[in-house]
């Protein structure tokens, strides 16, 4: 008994094609979507603070008289530009120091026999599950102590470590090949030289994907700086974006134009390092 099977062969191989090809536009279709809900917020608020104060709330697609009035007022009714340098020597500190004791604390849980490192990686793993608002008092406390009020110092050193760091740092390096190490080890190099030579040069995605995520969480902080500013000028931009919403009502063309300037570092970051921003990302294994 024989089966003539070319006929589905033929209706497969025809609906094949045109199958995936159905797929592949609607797949299309939802990336378009969510791309125009990503940046027409973006582009709705450099248009705003183009617009004068008596057009607003116009909901035309671009302004009928463009100006720069609400960038000018903003660059003289704050510090802006300090707020901006401010904010950048916190965040790139905070990504630093993250990224600095990650690398201790992973390294020593991940190379070094202790009896209670499984009891000090739940305890670390914890910590990320208590929220800032639990430990934001005590904090403030203890800056208060050091004489941290309204300084930049305070507002990177509570942020100098943090859980998410160390896990991260520790799950990549697990997957380390212990071989090298122990090669190393038995060339006579100890923890610092292999540390510093062997693992961080063969972590650059892991290390990489990190300092982005802790540099944009520290650009992104509020509630810490304003808790701990005192002065515009030693504050961050994110208080300076606050100044604008005040009880009598918003000031929307100056919000706008200072929000545009609060994120334009770090689409410039984003747009000149994005193949690596990407490629550290994928590697890293973070989505």
């Amino acid at each position: 008994m024989t089966i003539d099977a070319s006929p589905d062969l033929a209706s497969l191989a025809s609906a094949g094609p045109k199958s995936g090809g159905v797929r592949r536009l609607a797949v299309h279709a939802v990336m378009i979507v969510l791309s125009f809900l990503s940046i027409f917020p973006i582009y709705w608020m450099i248009v705003t603070s183009l617009r004068p104060e008596n057009e607003i709330f116009s909901t035309s697609l671009w302004p009928s008289n463009p100006s720069l009035e609400n960038y000018v007022f903003v660059l003289t009714r704050i510090p802006m530009i300090g707020m901006l340098i401010n904010t950048t020597i916190v965040s790139a500190a905070t990504a630093l120091l993250q990224v600095v004791t990650g690398l201790f604390a992973a390294y020593a849980l991940v190379r070094w026999r202790m009896r209670l490192s499984g009891v000090i990686h739940g305890l670390i793993a914890l910590s990320w599950l208590v929220p800032f608002q639990v430990t934001m008092i005590p904090n403030y406390v203890l800056a208060s102590r050091l004489g941290l009020l309204d300084t930049l110092t305070g507002l990177i050193v509570p942020n100098a470590a943090h859980a998410f760091a160390i896990l991260l740092l520790y799950n990549a390096m697990r997957s380390f090949p212990t071989e090298i190490l122990e090669a190393a080890r038995i060339d006579g190099a100890r923890s610092w030289k292999i540390l510093w030579q062997i693992v961080v040069p063969n972590m650059g995605a892991p290390i990489a994907s990190l300092s982005i995520i802790a540099f944009i969480s520290a650009w992104n902080e509020y509630f810490w700086p304003l808790l701990l500013s005192r002065k515009p000028e030693n504050s961050v931009v994110q208080i300076g974006l606050q100044m604008f919403m005040t009880q009598e009502g918003n000031l929307w063309g100056p919000l706008m134009a200072a929000s545009a300037l609060a994120s334009l570092p770090i689409l410039i970051i984003y747009l000149v390092l994005q193949r690596h921003v990407i490629e550290s990302f994928m590697k890293s294994g973070i989505r």
